[in-house]
């Protein structure tokens, strides 16, 4: 099994993860932050069982298709929403947190936006993975901790290393452990009801699944679920 073969594998069990999360109420209308080509968006929407489907996209020219689905404005995610408060049941973001710089201001509008007892279920890279861990005793760049803005760099392991960023968006300026993004949502006024993990570099998805259910903490993912 290749290397970006695993890595493709490793981002399919991360959201079978965040779609085990998702609790089915029709009715509840739901706000996906960086909802891209909307493709995942409407898988979360069908697991739900609503067609009030919502979505920021920050990068420009990027959406879905405009079959009229999913409403989507376009915006910094650094920002404050275009959105009214208490407008959301469920708030979603798959790998969005550890490119923004204004990591609270983000998790405070996910706050602000959603309703009184809604919940968010919010994913990103692992620092404390076993891969990072490894790297780190070689003396080498954690995989998710990127140190230049124009290319991959720190560590040969990395089959991106020598890429160039193909934009400034993917850069990843923020790299959480279990326990930091724990605490940065309860400092915010969430309640944590769950954390799960996906990937365990370098075993194969089976092993890797099991590895991730049993120490979530040193996952390549870790998706968390909170509530307000």
């Amino acid at each position: 099994m290749g290397l970006m073969t695993l890595f493709e594998k490793t981002d399919h069990e991360n959201r079978q993860r965040i779609l085990e999360l998702v609790e089915h109420n029709p009715g509840v209308r739901l706000l996906d932050c960086g909802c891209g080509n909307g493709d995942f968006t409407r898988q979360i929407a069908e697991k739900i069982g609503t067609s009030q489907i919502f979505g920021i996209e920050c990068i420009s020219g990027a959406g879905p298709v405009h079959d009229g689905s999913i409403r989507v404005v376009h915006s910094d995610l650094n920002d404050r929403f275009p959105l009214d408060g208490g407008m959301f049941d469920v708030v979603h973001a798959n790998q969005i947190i550890e490119h923004l710089y204004e990591t609270d201001s983000f998790i405070k509008e996910i706050h602000r936006v959603l309703k009184k007892g809604g919940y968010a279920i919010i994913s990103t890279p692992n620092l404390a993975g076993v891969h990072n861990i490894f790297s780190l005793l070689l003396g080498k760049q954690p995989f998710s901790a990127h140190i230049s803005n124009q290319v991959i760099l720190g560590n040969s392991f990395d089959p991106k290393h020598g890429f160039q960023h193909a934009s400034r968006g993917e850069i990843h300026l923020r790299i959480f452990t279990y326990g930091g993004l724990v605490e940065l949502f309860k400092y915010h006024g969430f309640t944590v009801e769950e954390v799960r993990g996906a990937g365990f570099y370098p075993f194969p998805t089976p092993v890797a699944r099991v590895l991730a259910r049993v120490d979530a903490r040193h996952a390549v993912y870790l998706t968390i679920k909170v509530r307000k």
